[in-house]
């Protein structure tokens, strides 16, 4: 699964990330009080598709030139 889920403090409602552990690209999509994180592909496209106004899915399109 490239989602991954990101603890929001409930005392607080603040997400802390520490982008040093991160390698390379990446995406943080939050909705409904839920927060995930996923890495962006080298070569492609990441979709966020929503329906009335929430996150329904993300989809990934990759490839690589020729």
């Amino acid at each position: 699964m490239r989602l991954q889920n990101i603890n929001i403090d409930p005392s607080t409602m603040r997400l802390e990330v520490d982008i040093m552990e991160q390698k390379g690209s990446f995406a943080i999509v939050v909705c409904d009080g839920k927060a995930k994180l996923t890495r962006l592909p080298e070569h492609g496209e990441t979709k966020i598709i929503t329906h009335q106004g929430k996150v329904k899915r993300v989809k990934f399109d990759e490839g690589e030139e020729f």
